[in-house]
């Protein structure tokens, strides 16, 4: 991996946006032929292994799936090596009823449901891997000003920072919800805001964390806590805007005594508030996924609601997918930056996506504010299906990322 100040070089791929998806799939593609670069503006803050700073309010819940792809590209064992939380048991449960479904991994043999791991932790990891290879390009900071498409099958991309161009037969955009390349190449996106904002703060707790993360749906919206190393945890609290700026501008004290009148008692007491932040929350899904020379990626190609944290997981799975493509069309000789190539990959994954971000919009819906009718019948629901054997299991295939139409990497 370099870090490059060019005129213009020629690439087969260049990824914009080096963050976890445009990481993993520069990782897959890190042992190919392929000519490949990264775009990123800001580079992760160091975290050398065997080092304890403070813990990052971003973090993730990976799949098995994602832990799978991380293992065949060789970026397990540098989380591993830094920090992560297994989870091995999800207990959902309705604040206005009496409903609640409790998942164990035991229950279809797994020895976990996933891992809460920090989006540097993961992004660290993967340029580890990238790094060993030797094979892809990282251009930091840098990023996506313009592109051209030339008359010989290429792109040229403008970039900042003094890196001139560069110029590609594919360029993906992994840039996130605010995707220049997708905004550039005129790809329309679909997007619905929620009325919610989410509040995220990171807590020491009296006791440490267990392997289980916690989900409540109440009539202002979800409560999460997800378990983190040590005396620690995640708070995810969806609220109104007011609401959440309310609780972020609140003294620590007053805000620790709303956290614990409104999180379960089992999590036990909070010793501080380590940091808090918020961030609006929407669904979008682009119309297409690929356009001439071009294909998006993770949040570049749809956002999600974030109450089952299946964002990075969706688009970890996009980059595999993606990569795949890209392989194959290059071990039969053909250009992997075609429209044929790319169209295998929106098929792929297109319709997973659009899913996804129905179940998990319908599950925002269900638990909004409901007549006691709809509230009696959606508790019973949650009762029946934590004694439903293969409706559960199916759930929690789904929650683990091995259900549907898997790449080689994620299986």
């Amino acid at each position: 991996m370099t870090d490059l100040s060019v005129s213009t070089t020629e690439y087969d791929v260049v990824i914009a946006g080096g963050g976890m998806v445009g990481s993993m799939l520069a990782a897959a593609l890190s042992a190919s032929s392929l000519r490949v670069a990264i775009l990123e503006p800001v580079a992760p803050e160091p975290f050398a292994p065997g080092s304890s700073p403070q813990l990052d309010i971003r973090v993730s819940a990976l799949s098995i799936a994602t832990q799978r792809m991380l293992q065949k590209v060789g970026a397990w064992q540098g989380i591993i090596d830094r920090r992560a939380c297994p989870y091995r048991q999800m207990l959902v449960w309705d604040g206005e009823a009496e409903g609640r479904t409790h998942f164990r991994a035991s229950d279809i043999g797994a020895p976990e449901l996933g891992h809460i791991v920090e989006n540097r932790v993961l992004q660290l990891a993967l340029l580890e891997t990238i790094k060993s290879a030797g094979r892809v390009d990282y251009l930091c900071p840098a990023r996506l000003l313009a592109f051209t498409r030339l008359a010989d099958d290429r792109i040229r991309c403008e970039l900042s920072d003094g890196h001139g161009s560069v110029t590609t037969r594919l360029l993906v955009g992994a840039d996130g919800a605010r995707s220049t390349v997708r905004e550039l190449a005129g790809i329309a996106i679909e997007l619905t805001a929620y009325p919610h904002h989410a509040l995220v703060a990171t807590v020491e707790t009296e006791l440490p964390q267990q392997d289980i993360t916690w989900q409540r749906f109440q009539p202002t919206g979800p409560e999460a806590m997800l378990p983190l190393p040590g005396h620690h945890a995640s708070l995810v609290w969806y609220h109104d805007a007011d609401q959440v700026q309310r609780l972020r501008q609140m003294n620590d004290e007053d805000f620790v005594t709303c956290v614990q009148a409104s999180f379960p008692t089992e999590l036990g007491g909070i010793r501080c508030v380590i940091e808090r932040g918020s961030f609006p929350i929407a669904k979008a899904h682009a119309r297409h996924y690929v356009a001439d020379r071009i294909a998006l990626i993770g949040d570049a190609a749809h956002t999600v609601h974030p109450l089952a944290g299946q964002g990075v997981n969706l688009g970890m799975l996009d980059a595999a997918v993606l990569a795949e493509v890209l392989l194959e069309a290059l071990a039969a000789g053909r250009d992997p930056g075609s429209r044929r190539v790319l169209r295998r990959y929106e098929r792929w994954r297109r319709g997973e996506n659009a899913l996804m971000i129905s179940i998990l919009d319908g599950f925002y819906h269900a638990f909004k504010p409901q007549p006691v009718a709809v509230r009696t019948a959606r508790s019973a629901a949650l009762n029946m299906a934590d004694h439903a054997g293969p409706l559960k299991s199916l759930i929690m295939r789904y929650a683990m990322g091995t259900a549907g139409d898997l790449p080689a990497l994620a299986r």
